[in-house]
């Protein structure tokens, strides 16, 4: 049975109980009432007794202090497993970050609860650096260090905000390093003949958007999600905003691009998007894991790269893949090359292909389109044979 005692020149009663291996004890209780102390003394007691019977899981444990904090304190003590707070952390930031944002934070929790299997069932106070730590390794077996360290940043945002709602006393995700990037082969620029030998491999749809991409400099995402509504075939112009910076873009459209879009069949339905399968991969996923995997087969398919082996021989999607020197963000640097190789200034080749840069802030507040337009002109025609 608990017991209460009071020490010389203290206001708070002592509670003395069993432990768990029959020794005896004393712990302050804090409180200066006695019926409050006896509340909490007889926690402590009951405590120690399913111990010894062995029936004090984790949710038990957590029961009984809550309990003993809720004496004290009127309220329930903060708690929440592993899986309920990431879930709820992620709705959060649905509403907080932006969808592309949103879609890589779920990829990287639903990595994470799968590392973590019933271990995500445990209160997020009982969250180690070697559960962290683990789960960073494990990524990175079959991901280039980038992959992983964003994915640890990840996790360290979670962790931040349960640290900031009391979940947690200290963010152990900040006791684990990021990895130190490793050289990797760099990217380079196609050449005319490596372009037309795409151009020959890609079905229609996929000629349109590597056009796009070269004659603009546009990411595969923006291309991706463009409709009708982001053209003007009048004025030869494409309006957006771009989705990773969020700027606004005017940008005119090539001549070899105003062909090829003058060849489309337009929708009387302006929201109708200039590449159907495309748009529909990428509003349905959010993500252009697949897209990019389709450019990488047309450039086994040219020479250009090799093809990847199956998982089960050991190769695939389940490890790091080489990088391969060309990929379809290899067009943004064509097209710098491109019109750097045609006399246009770096200022004016940075503008149109939407490199922001402190330089051409400070000295330009305002490219006029014609200028962009001439500049466009000179490049070369990679549909003329």
């Amino acid at each position: 049975m608990a017991s209460l005692r009071r020490l010389p020149n203290s206001p708070y009663w002592i509670a003395c109980f069993t432990l768990p291996d029959g020794r005896r004890t004393q712990r302050s209780t804090k409180k200066t009432d006695r019926r409050e102390a006896e509340r909490v003394a007889n926690k402590f007691e009951d405590a120690g007794v399913m111990a010894r019977q062995g029936r004090l899981v984790e949710n038990q444990a957590r029961k009984v202090i809550s309990d003993i904090f809720s004496i004290g304190n009127q309220d329930q003590l903060p708690r929440s497993t592993i899986k309920d707070f990431l879930t709820a952390w992620l709705r959060r930031k649905e509403l907080e970050a932006g969808q592309q944002t949103h879609t890589r934070y779920g990829i990287v929790v639903d990595q994470f609860l799968k590392f973590l299997g019933g271990k995500k069932a445990r209160d997020i106070a009982h969250l180690t650096s070697a559960d962290i730590s683990g789960f960073r390794d494990a990524v990175s077996e079959r991901s280039a260090p980038s992959t992983v360290n964003v994915a640890l940043k990840v996790i360290r945002a979670a962790l931040n905000q349960a640290k900031r709602e009391g979940l947690i006393d200290s963010n152990e995700a900040e006791r684990v390093s990021l990895l130190k990037r490793v050289a990797r082969s760099k990217r380079r620029p196609f050449s005319l003949d490596e372009l037309r030998r795409v151009l020959e491999m890609a079905n229609q749809e996929w000629v349109g958007i590597i056009l796009v991409g070269l004659y603009t400099g546009l990411r595969l995402g923006d291309i991706a999600t463009l409709t009708w509504t982001n053209v003007d075939l009048g004025q030869r112009e494409l309006h957006l905003v771009t989705q990773k910076t969020g700027r606004s873009q005017n940008l005119p459209i090539a001549k070899p691009l105003l062909k090829h879009l003058e060849s489309l069949p337009v929708s009387d339905d302006p929201h109708q998007p200039l590449f159907p399968s495309a748009y529909d991969l990428y509003t349905r996923q959010r993500f252009n894991g697949t897209l990019s995997r389709q450019f990488y087969d047309i450039l086994v398919a040219a020479g250009l790269a090799k093809e990847r082996v199956h998982a089960v021989t050991g190769k695939g999607s389940l490890v790091r893949h080489v990088q391969n020197e060309l990929s379809f963000h290899c067009l943004r640097h064509t097209a710098t090359s491109l019109l750097k190789n045609a006399g246009v200034s770096d200022v004016i080749a940075r503008d149109i292909i939407g490199h922001d840069s402190e330089a051409v802030s400070r000295q330009y507040t305002h490219i006029e389109t014609e200028t962009k337009r001439r500049a466009l002109d000179n490049m070369p025609d990679v549909m003329s044979t």
